[in-house]
């Protein structure tokens, strides 16, 4: 019995849920710190979050900073390397569909063309 009213006497911390933070607010916060118009303490307060986070989100945001500007390069030559397979694919298609459409015309039967 006392070890129950010893423990219910005790406050326990309350453990708070994880939470997951969208790219646009990670985004946010390390532009606010890579400002330096407030410290990083004082931007942890601010929106709750931890200070180490905070470095984390603007040590990222600095290293791919320049990948923002490159991206659209790359992924253009990707875009029409793929957009030309495709269309080889869709040309070889549509040659063994007519090749199969008129070699079908040929047979009489009950799967002959009608």
């Amino acid at each position: 019995m006392e070890w129950l009213l010893y423990f219910s006497t005790v406050a326990f911390p309350v453990k708070r849920p994880r939470r997951n933070h969208s790219p646009t607010f990670k985004a946010k916060v390390a532009l606010e710190a890579i400002k330096g118009e407030k410290i990083i303490a004082q931007l942890a307060v601010h929106y709750d979050v931890h200070a180490n986070q905070i470095t984390s989100w603007k040590t990222q945001l600095l290293a791919n900073a320049a990948a923002i500007f490159s991206a659209g390069a790359l992924e253009s030559a990707t875009d029409r390397e793929r957009i030309r397979e495709l269309h080889a694919k869709i040309g070889e298609l549509t040659v063994e569909r007519d090749f199969l459409d008129s070699a079908l015309g040929r047979f009489s039967g009950p799967n002959a063309r009608r």
